[in-house]
């Protein structure tokens, strides 16, 4: 979930006091833990608040609340402090996302907690499916399908918050200006702190404005109910049950699960690109990506979903302000963030927590959720734009942005659709984001590459050869750019084999060859191994040659090198650049 303001970051941290592994002081880890869970507690309390209030189901929030809390608080330790496969391993603070909203009110409005509970340990399911074979989904989930999506999220949550920011408490006038003008105070009181602070102010913005907002309510028009703080005990369980689950799997279910997956893989990707995020500004110097802690990130991310759904509250996952708390403090360190999960974890049992945020009037809580569809539309407007908007990007994005409006308001053929796909259909961010999945599929059948399975053996260099030469004639290249393309196709299959053979692990390789704008990527698809190549590259010595090192330098100086490590498999990627014949 995205914060105020977050700010960018680069590959290195170059201000980092602590990094990932490395032991902080006992105080400073307390003090920073507490201060990093103020800021992240208001969106993990708020949002459940903010679904059961705008479904009609208030009086499911004590026990949504504090279940919330409880996973919310595992789910940040298990990131922090890895279990086998689950668990990145950096300080990723997990908790619920306003990107859940629409889809968990439509949940909880036809069928309660139950139904919802089963739709999220459901979804969770998709999770571990991605997070097991995200080396196959890099090719499909891409951003520009990401971002769609995202910016749909925006739309389909939008609704639930203007019908938030005119509320006013029962027994006011409901056409008084009450709500309005609370809602517009709060709200501009964010923005403004966002727009001209600095820094870790910027993270406090919404807080800040929902205290403004609060204040400016109750003082001002006497819309605060005091009434479940006071009754609220300082420490203990709450006063209420486990809602159990809705096993009877009829159309209401059927009818949210795709979009609730969809969803869940948005959510899944977000997960994605803090695990890649964190690691750049928590460790010293430039570092590959570790795609397994990014594997092991979004299966923490599961575990916490499944959680969710099983202890009957909302999904969870990354939030992105724990990069920008890690960017601005300095501190890195995983032990921070194993002590945050203790604390929100903490938080679960002293009921007076949750209950203060119940303070908090609907129209207030509408204008931090408007601003949250603000960010929420910048950052799918920033994944679309990754790596530029060409024609065709163009179009998958704004094709797909214009279906899912138009069945999110039932304008494209509402008579017409069959009662099969209504509860996918009415859905824009699912309609949406189906068809950016079939039109990026359909982009990507159009680009064609040159493939081969090579043995590890030197025999296999034959093919290799014949296999780049052909595509580099295809390209247009002349001779001297097509000698470059070969010679690192041969080095990279050489280091694989080399490392094969030390491993004792000898598998085939799969390679293909593209184009890439004026360049052409050749890719090794293999079986996985134990060390990185960028990671080499980057260690050596520029004033020491060893024979060794002498097929990693070439690789070097040819073309651009990204190695992917993942468990199942791993990429080597080269990208070759040449101008080709006119």
């Amino acid at each position: 979930m995205e914060q105020a303001g977050a700010p960018g970051t680069g590959d290195t941290s170059e201000h980092l006091r602590y990094a990932v592994d490395e032991d902080t002081p006992t105080l400073l880890t307390l003090g920073l833990s507490a201060q990093v869970v103020t800021v992240v507690l208001t969106g993990i309390i708020l949002i459940p608040i903010i679904v059961l209030t705008a479904a009609d189901r208030k009086e499911f929030i004590e026990w949504a609340v504090f279940a919330t809390l409880l996973v919310s608080g595992l789910a940040t330790m298990l990131q922090a402090r890895p279990i086998g496969a689950f668990g990145a391993g950096y300080p990723l603070y997990m908790g619920t996302s306003g990107a859940f909203i629409a889809v968990c009110t439509a949940a909880a409005t036809v069928g309660g907690l139950p139904l919802l509970a089963t739709l999220v340990a459901s979804s969770a399911l998709v999770q571990f499916l991605f997070a097991a074979r995200l080396s196959l989904f890099r090719r499909l989930i891409t951003p520009t399908v990401g971002g769609t999506v995202i910016l749909l999220l925006a739309v389909t949550v939008f609704p639930i918050a203007t019908d938030m920011l005119v509320r006013v408490p029962a027994g006011m006038d409901p056409e008084s200006a009450a709500g309005p003008t609370v809602a517009f105070a709060t709200f501009v009181v964010i923005v403004l702190i966002s727009l001209f602070s600095r820094g870790a102010a910027q993270l406090w913005a919404p807080l800040i404005g929902i205290l403004i907002g609060t204040v400016i309510a109750g003082a001002g028009f006497g819309m605060l109910d005091w009434a479940p703080l006071r009754e609220a005990a300082w420490f203990g369980l709450p006063n209420a049950t486990w809602p159990g689950l809705d096993l009877e799997f009829d159309g209401r279910y059927f009818g949210l699960l795709i979009p609730f997956a969809i969803v869940t893989i948005i959510g899944a990707i977000e997960t994605y690109g803090d695990a890649i995020a964190i690691q750049r500004v928590t460790n010293r110097g430039a570092v590959p990506v570790d795609f397994r802690a990014v594997q092991r990130a979004v299966n923490a991310d599961g575990v916490g979903n499944l959680a969710s759904g099983l202890a009957g509250t909302m999904p969870n996952t990354t939030y992105s302000t724990s990069i920008s708390i890690a960017d601005l403090t300095g501190v890195g360190a995983r032990k921070v963030a194993f002590y945050g999960g203790v604390l929100i974890l903490l938080t679960a049992f002293i009921p007076k927590i949750p209950a203060l945020l119940r303070l908090v009037p609907d129209a207030v809580a509408g204008a931090y959720i408007l601003f949250f569809i603000v960010l929420l539309f910048r950052q799918g407007v920033r994944m679309v734009a990754t790596g530029g908007f060409g024609y065709e990007k163009g179009l998958i994005v704004c094709i797909s942005f214009w279906v899912g409006l138009g069945f999110q308001y039932g304008a494209i053929f509402p008579d017409h659709l069959p009662d099969w796909s209504r509860g996918v259909l009415d859905n824009g961010m699912a309609a949406g984001g189906l068809v950016a999945i079939a039109l990026t599929s359909l982009v990507a059948l159009k680009t064609r590459s040159k493939r081969a399975v090579l043995e590890p053996t030197m025999a296999s260099l034959a093919a290799l050869g014949e296999l780049v030469s052909t595509s580099a004639a295809n390209a247009g290249w002349d001779e001297s750019a097509t000698q470059r393309l070969q010679l690192a196709g041969e080095e990279a299959f050489l280091y694989l084999m080399e490392r094969q053979e030390a491993q004792g692990a000898p598998a085939r390789v799969s390679v293909s060859v593209r184009p890439h704008e004026n360049a052409l990527q050749l890719e090794f698809l293999t079986g996985a191994g134990i060390d990185n190549l960028e990671e080499r590259l980057s260690a050596l010595d520029p004033e020491r040659t060893e024979i060794a090192d002498a097929g990693p330098r070439i690789l070097g100086h040819l073309g651009q090198v990204r190695h992917e490590q993942f468990y199942d498999l791993e990429a080597l990627t080269l990208t070759v650049e040449s101008r080709p014949l006119a």
